[in-house]
């Protein structure tokens, strides 16, 4: 700690805790940030949607992974472990984060004059616009944000409205499911199912109860390599559990939609909607 306190001090002597004659030009144009650093993958997803990468120094570890929805658009840019030194010797202008660093992540690099942008929380799909909007502004492409949300209130809009009501279970690949409260539970209930699960927050699976009431389908949540990394205890490798995928209508959903909640959940939305149609013929 002794020597993150003395790395501080010698980079706000220098240039950290002020903007360099370099960057001022570089802002000059319309103030927007162009040394951005994005600390985990929910980050990545907007500073990659909305920023043009000559302006990213640098995004988390986890941008180019399964579960990252823009990892493409994260292959050729720098990655950076979300440690104090290493993220201040980059001299950012701006450190974009959701959990990254820590909790007290936010008030140490805006100490050290750097300014940090969270991102909001989202419990429902209005949250989620307001969210995505927030996070443009911040990041100085407010018209990209506007584009964005009324590209996701035009999608959902186009989802038919099912007549019949049918529940579904929501599965990861690791064994557990979530109820009420949950932007999971909003999901289902967009895609024209009643969620399964009436427990509100994550629990295991419910086998004891799938042993004798089952839900009218399945939504799986698979990532890229999942079933390698399945725990030896994990609910999912139960026949149970596997009996669910085999006799029921199932929406495969691409784990990457539902691991932050933004704009790409209309993407499993729409997954669930269309086994839904499809059941309803």
């Amino acid at each position: 700690m002794k020597s993150l306190a003395i790395l501080l001090t010698f980079l706000c002597l220098s240039t950290a805790c002020s903007p360099s004659s370099e960057q001022l030009v570089e802002g000059q144009d319309n103030d927007r940030p162009q040394r951005i650093v994005s600390l985990d993958y929910c980050a990545d997803q907007y500073v990659l949607k909305f920023v043009d990468p000559h302006r990213i120094l640098a995004v988390s570890p986890d941008a180019k992974k399964s579960f990252s929805y823009m990892r493409n658009e994260a292959e050729d840019i720098p990655s950076i472990r979300p440690w104090a030194e290493d993220v201040i010797l980059q001299k950012p202008d701006l450190i974009v984060r959701s959990y990254g660093g820590g909790p007290n992540a936010a008030h140490f690099f805006e100490q050290a004059g750097i300014p940090v942008l969270n991102i909001g929380w989202a419990s429902n799909l209005d949250d989620i616009e307001r969210v995505i909007q927030q996070m443009a502004d911040g990041l100085g492409e407010s018209e990209k944000g506007v584009a964005l949300v009324r590209e996701m209130q035009k999608r959902l809009a186009s989802i038919p409205i099912s007549s019949s009501t049918e529940t579904a279970l929501y599965m990861t690949s690791s064994g557990v499911t979530t109820g009420p409260g949950s932007l999971v539970h909003q999901m289902l209930l967009a895609g024209n199912y009643e969620n399964f699960q009436t427990q509100p927050g994550w629990q295991s699976l419910p086998l004891e109860r799938l042993a004798y009431e089952q839900p009218d389908a399945v939504a799986v949540a698979i990532f890229e390599g999942s079933s390698a990394r399945l725990g030896a205890w994990s609910a999912m490798r139960h026949p149970i559990a596997k009996k669910q995928i085999e006799d029921l209508p199932t929406t495969m959903l691409e784990g990457a939609w539902t691991t932050c909640g933004s704009w790409f959940l209309v993407d499993a939305i729409e997954a669930l909607s269309l086994t839904k149609a499809e059941s309803d013929d």
